[in-house]
């Protein structure tokens, strides 16, 4: 099991510096990620009424699935986002979709700032993709944001993903949107490295 301080994944985005991908560990992080998801930004995240221990149960859970895992994304050394990887075909779009070998779900969350900087949210979701891309074994991104968050269906698409179709599901319609390694190389002149 990874320690917390072990970085999983890092690159260098050229206008904002480094950002790197750790292990979440649900004890030590939970009062930070309390402070993320009830912040009135995060209302999407769907989680503005809990309690200190229902975040730290919340990803205790996750630590403990087979399918799905949690991160905490650091810019310049200090966590700013939280990124979470789960198997679309076993969570999340069960019966929903026709899951294909390669594909991934993923969730992300930047974390509130009161000094926001210009482009930081895509150079986080640019991260996250990146990370994803870097297992050789991942062919396709699959996300099923909320229909009504427009601005993370802008972020989506100047990564990289093409919407499918509206899916409900049993808290929200979502937008059932993928991006295949080649979309996502040629929305952001990234090479992810991973052979085809």
């Amino acid at each position: 099991m990874s320690t917390t301080t072990e970085i999983l994944y890092a690159r260098t985005d050229a206008a904002l510096g480094s950002f790197a991908i750790r292990a979440l560990d649900p004890l030590t992080d939970a009062e930070l990620l309390h402070g993320w998801v009830t912040h009135p930004k995060a209302a999407f995240w769907m989680m503005q009424d809990a309690s200190l221990p229902d975040v730290e149960r919340e990803y205790m859970k996750i630590a403990a699935a087979e399918h799905h895992d949690a991160f905490i994304g650091l810019h310049e050394g200090r966590p700013a986002f939280l990124m979470e990887r789960y198997d679309p075909s076993r969570l999340e779009l069960v019966g929903l979709y026709d899951a294909e070998p390669g594909d991934t779900g993923m969730h992300f969350l930047v974390a509130p700032s009161d000094t926001p900087l210009h482009g930081f949210t895509r150079a986080v979701i640019t991260t996250v993709m990146a990370a994803l891309f870097a297992d050789p074994a991942v062919r396709r991104v699959v996300v099923e944001p909320d229909v009504d968050n427009k601005a993370v269906h802008a972020l989506n698409e100047a990564v990289g993903f093409v919407p499918e179709r509206p899916v409900q599901k049993p808290e929200k319609t979502a937008l059932l949107s993928f991006c295949t390694r080649e979309q996502f190389e040629a929305a952001t002149g990234l090479t992810t490295g991973a052979s085809i």
